[in-house]
């Protein structure tokens, strides 16, 4: 790969260099104006040649022009006027005549300078260029190609698992794109990480949390097959394991496809039928518990639309999670409540218990899968498909302990018609 860069640098620095070079020669060389001084000099010269030979002839003319510097022998002619002669390079010219009556014409003339045009470079220029092409060139290819064989070896050791490995600290003080793209690769590393060591605790977790239901169920099966007269009662135990296992399963199938994206849904549905369904269920389950959920509706206009664009089941799902933690978490005789505000564009909804809380440190494990499942209170999925679900409908949901005690969640939904929708 070096190499080839190499080559690749050296072949582009030398096209530009040839370019270049010979477009700014001749533009010099057909643009660059003749001197004031050497039109002078043309001048002069051929007045003294026109001088010399009305004197005494071409003999004279030769005999003076033999006094002249090489350069000046070169440019100044002198033919007969008979003779046609080129006007190209002509900065000064005049006839004469000879004492025996021959006519001249005496020509100062700049010759096209040789090799003009292209391929006129001095040798001299051609090899310091080539040395120090090759010179720029391989610096800059090591300089480039050395961060990319390390990106490439990097790249093969995450590919077999190596989510360890750092590029970032192997740049240095480079600061360019080459640097910013082994700091992005550090960031991928770290996810990648995270990803990894979140999908192989969410294994841990699923095995742990389906062993204890298939434990009682595998008790039951036992106890039905020790004693016939109890199996009545053992076949109730499977029965209520096995709903608790398909319960699981279709928790777990929920998360994985809000994880995954596939659930979409561009329909609309009414914010505050949703709410009322799940508070009127939540009932049933709190009056087991002597529990109270109260329901505010802020403004209470039944003319009002609390529309939502996105998925109603889904957004019912998410808020029956977060009403039955709350329960879950109150003791009997608590309250919970339920607040539905309306702002403009959002739609607001507040659900409060008067459980113990949560430590602060721990509130971020809430919404992640069985982040809270070592509390013996079910297995740990339902703020998880509640915070994807609210955020697949466009939403945000937060969750903070109260100044009191207990927990508040509040959820954010975009009414329809806004951006956020």
């Amino acid at each position: 790969m070096k190499q080839r860069l190499l080559w690749k640098i050296l072949v582009g620095f030398w096209i530009t260099f040839f370019l270049m070079s010979q477009g700014i020669w001749l533009l010099f060389t057909l643009l660059r104006p003749v001197p004031e001084h050497t039109r002078a000099m043309a001048r002069v010269s051929v007045s003294l040649a026109a001088a010399a030979i009305a004197f005494g002839g071409d003999r004279a003319f030769e005999a003076e022009r033999a006094k002249w510097p090489e350069e000046t022998r070169r440019q100044l002619v002198a033919a007969p006027a008979l003779q046609p002669q080129s006007a190209e390079g002509t900065l000064a010219t005049q006839l004469v005549k000879a004492p025996d009556g021959v006519a001249y014409r005496i020509s100062y003339r700049v010759p096209p300078e040789s090799g003009r045009g292209f391929f006129a470079i001095p040798k001299e220029i051609l090899i310091v260029a080539l040395v120090g092409g090759l010179l720029f060139s391989t610096i800059l290819a090591w300089y480039l190609t050395r961060p990319i064989s390390r990106m490439r070896d990097g790249f093969g050791r995450l590919a077999q698992g190596d989510f360890k490995l750092r590029l970032g600290p192997a740049m240095g003080r480079r600061r360019d794109e080459i640097a910013d793209l082994a700091h992005h690769f550090d960031s991928m590393a770290i996810r990648l990480e995270e990803l990894v060591a979140a999908r192989d605790r969410l294994l841990a977790d699923v095995s742990h949390e389906l062993r204890t239901p298939l434990s009682r169920l595998n008790l039951a099966i036992g106890l039905a097959r020790q004693d016939p007269a109890k199996l009545a009662v053992s076949l109730d135990r499977i029965t209520l394991e096995a709903e608790k296992l398909d319960e699981m399963v279709g928790e777990l199938l929920t998360l994985a496809k809000l994880e995954s994206g596939h659930i979409r849904s561009d329909s609309y549905f009414s914010f505050l039928e949703v709410i009322k369904a799940v508070i009127k269920d939540a009932c049933y389950e709190a009056a087991a518990k002597g529990i109270t959920v109260s329901l505010a509706i802020e403004p209470e206009d039944e003319a009002l639309e609390w529309l939502v664009r996105g998925d109603g089941k889904l957004m019912n799902r998410a808020v029956e999670n977060i009403v039955r933690n709350a329960l879950r978490y109150s003791p009997e005789g608590a309250e919970v409540t339920v607040t539905l505000q309306m702002r403009p564009g959002q739609f607001h909804l507040t659900v409060t218990d008067e459980g113990p809380g949560i430590a602060d440190i721990a509130i971020s494990s809430l919404f992640k899968p069985f982040g809270i499942s070592a509390d013996g209170f079910g297995f740990g999925l339902g703020l998880a498909i509640a915070q994807r679900a609210i955020a697949v409908n466009g939403g945000t949901i937060t969750v903070r302990n109260r100044d009191q005690r207990g927990l508040e969640v509040a959820v954010m939904l975009p009414a329809a018609g806004t951006t956020g929708a």
